[in-house]
């Protein structure tokens, strides 16, 4: 929906209007002789090519010009953070107020929803999707009043694999009162457009993405939020000063030279993806196999939690998920290469013998 910027300040926390972000020595110069952040001139102790006895650009400012390109949004569209957990938690600390406001999650999905607001101490109201894991759109407005600030759906969700129905979607962003979150740690082994190409629609909408997944680079923990400048401004007030480090910001930055290698990998992971969808099905213990856009299958087995140990002890590490509401007997396993997923058959079938 759109909403003008005084809109969405009324949902900010007062304190976090009127705070005065703290400017580190980087945000006014960051070339000449520099005296003035209290480094170590003489560099760091391991020589290093990378000037790691620097501290790094605030705001990132390279990596946003080309991802806005690969996203095709603006750079003032984009905040940076220690992947997607730092921009949750920077969400709910910016609209909830501890002990006061609450935020709305729709499990089974992504856990650190309500990690963080518990660790905020917000209110987490969780309206459960469907059994066929969609969102109860009725039930999550009606759920919704004055304290109700975010919504956070996850599309292609964890740990189902599957995308939301762009009708609901659209109904909750137009209708819902507050921010509306969109998870797409997923999108790229999707087959629909990101979320971010809708953000000119609508100023409440925040769009989490990663380069942990389709870009292969879990290890150096690069989240995006993307979103109205007006929000993405309000997160750079809260965020830590060089909150991005100098060693991920060079990988991320590489990464997005090299586009064409992301998609190669994904369409690889794609094709593995069909395939251990149709030797699961060809075995009569599998029970269910639930469409996935992600890059991963959840399937229900009968004895789940046994077969999850016993296929851990073997060697080849799923996860359970047996324990989350509509996913009985559940397991998740992660598309690995080739040989990975050959391994998990033989040893599922020794298993099930």
């Amino acid at each position: 929906m759109k909403k003008p910027e005084a809109e969405i300040a009324k949902l900010i926390r007062p304190n976090i209007l009127a705070l005065k972000p703290y400017r580190c020595a980087r945000d006014d110069y960051d070339s000449g002789i520099l005296l003035d952040a209290n480094e170590n001139s003489l560099g760091s102790n391991i020589g290093d090519e990378d000037d790691l006895h620097r501290y790094p650009s605030p705001y990132q400012e390279a990596f946003k010009e080309k991802f806005a390109r690969f996203r095709s949004v603006n750079p003032n569209q984009i905040f940076t953070g220690n992947g997607s957990d730092e921009p949750i938690d920077l969400l709910i600390r910016i609209f909830c107020r501890p002990g006061n406001d609450a935020i709305i999650t729709t499990p089974p999905t992504y856990g650190m929803y309500k990690v963080s607001a518990g660790v905020n101490d917000v209110e987490n109201v969780e309206i459960p999707l469907t059994p066929d894991f969609q969102p109860q759109t009725d039930k999550i407005l009606e759920a919704a009043d004055e304290r109700t600030k975010i919504l956070f759906l996850c599309s292609p969700n964890n740990p189902t694999g599957n995308l939301l129905k762009q009708t609901d979607v659209v109904r909750l962003a137009e209708e819902f009162s507050g921010i509306v979150v969109i998870d797409e740690a997923y999108i790229d082994f999707a087959t629909t457009d990101s979320w971010a190409s809708k953000l000119s629609h609508f100023d409440n909408l925040v769009v989490l993405q990663t380069l942990s997944k389709s870009f292969g680079l879990a290890g150096i923990r690069l989240g995006v939020a993307l979103s109205s400048p007006y929000i993405i401004d309000m997160m750079n007030r809260v965020k830590a000063p060089y909150n991005i480090n100098k060693l991920t910001s060079k990988a991320a930055n590489e990464a997005l030279e090299h586009i064409d290698k992301m998609h190669e990998s994904v369409e690889e992971l794609l094709a593995q993806r069909k395939r251990l969808e149709r030797e699961l099905a060809k075995r009569k213990y599998v029970k269910h196999i639930f469409p996935s856009d992600a890059n991963f299958l959840l399937f229900r087995i009968e004895n789940a939690l046994k077969i999850y140990r016993e296929i851990a002890d073997s060697g080849v590490v799923i996860r359970y998920r047996g324990d989350q509401i509509h996913c009985d007997d559940c397991l998740r396993v992660t598309v690995g290469t080739e040989d990975e997923n050959t391994a998990f058959l033989e040893h599922l079938d020794q298993l099930n013998a």
